[in-house]
């Protein structure tokens, strides 16, 4: 029965959906191993360890924001047609496991903070507010696309201070760039729920300006992501391959805005899964080869 409960609850949280922000986390700490030095071995633990604590405290962050986002929400999402069949508002799961589930992801990312250093420990409880605040935005403000693209967006600069102990502010350039991305494609993917966001007061960026002007903003959204990109790699002075990896972005870019039409928005679940996993994946092969030839010439 555990063991059920526990894969509806990742179905619940949509588990697989951590390939989003993890690319760009993994970014962060290749980056700041860049800056430090990477050992003088690929086998050297130090290295595999820190990624392996990165990583699950990515999965346990996004698994407790998640789960307690389905539970803020629940009420909500049972009146939404599109959403009624998600699993606490359909009975699947009881609020009682989903608050037993958000609690042990939680724990989960206070170990791995733990186990990477003192300022990763002293500031997870900040970004645990950082992502529970979230769930709330949407009852008071249309920005909660960029708070939301701001909890996706502390992950690199996170998996920076993981590896070197110390936040250096370019790397917040990469911060601004996920919050873009995400933001940006957090409207499209609202634009489904304009009417019941319209009839419920709820607050979305497609209500306030209507779904024409929502796609517009989100385009301008991820311009911004883009040249936040080539920000940081002037900052950064990195090379080709990082560039290359930009272009790839904003080519995938430019194809999911292609798919999602104010009076057709019928594939906003291919722009919004499908191409979004394409830009994370692409961005971080591009950039790590970059990283990793660097360090090697």
């Amino acid at each position: 029965m555990f063991l059920k409960r526990l894969r509806l609850s990742l179905d619940m949280i949509r588990f697989e959906h951590s390939i989003f922000a993890l690319p760009f986390a993994l970014t962060g700490a290749l980056l700041a191993f860049r800056q430090t030095g990477f050992p003088e071995h690929f086998t050297d633990r130090r290295l595999w360890w820190t990624i392996l604590w990165i990583v699950v405290a990515m999965v346990g962050a996004r698994s407790a924001a998640m789960a307690f986002n389905r539970l803020v929400d629940a009420e909500i999402d049972a009146q939404n047609p599109r959403t009624k069949t998600r699993h606490i508002p359909a009975g699947l799961l009881s609020r009682t496991f989903g608050w037993g589930f958000t609690l042990g992801a939680s724990a989960l990312f206070l170990l791995a903070a733990w186990e990477l250093n003192t300022l990763c420990f002293r500031l997870a409880p900040l970004a645990l507010a950082v992502v529970f605040a979230y769930s709330f935005t949407k009852r008071f403000t249309h920005l909660s696309h960029v708070v939301l693209g701001f909890a996706l967006g502390i992950a690199p600069a996170a998996a920076w201070i993981a590896v070197t102990g110390s936040l250096d502010p370019r790397i917040l350039l990469l911060t601004a760039a996920v919050t873009f991305w995400t933001a940006g494609f957090d409207i499209i993917y609202s634009c489904q729920d304009y009417e019941f966001d319209r009839d419920t007061q709820l607050y979305s960026v497609p209500r306030v300006f209507g779904i024409p002007k929502a796609l517009m903003i989100a385009r301008a959204l991820h311009v911004l992501m883009i040249v936040s990109l080539l920000a940081l790699v002037w900052q950064l002075n990195l090379g080709a391959l990082s560039l290359a990896g930009v272009a790839a972005v904003t080519a995938l870019l430019v194809y999911e805005h292609g798919l999602v039409k104010p009076d057709d928005l019928s594939r906003v679940n291919a722009a919004f899964f499908t191409m979004n996993g394409w830009v994370s994946v692409l961005f971080f092969v591009f950039w790590a080869a970059d990283i990793l030839y660097a360090s090697h010439v």
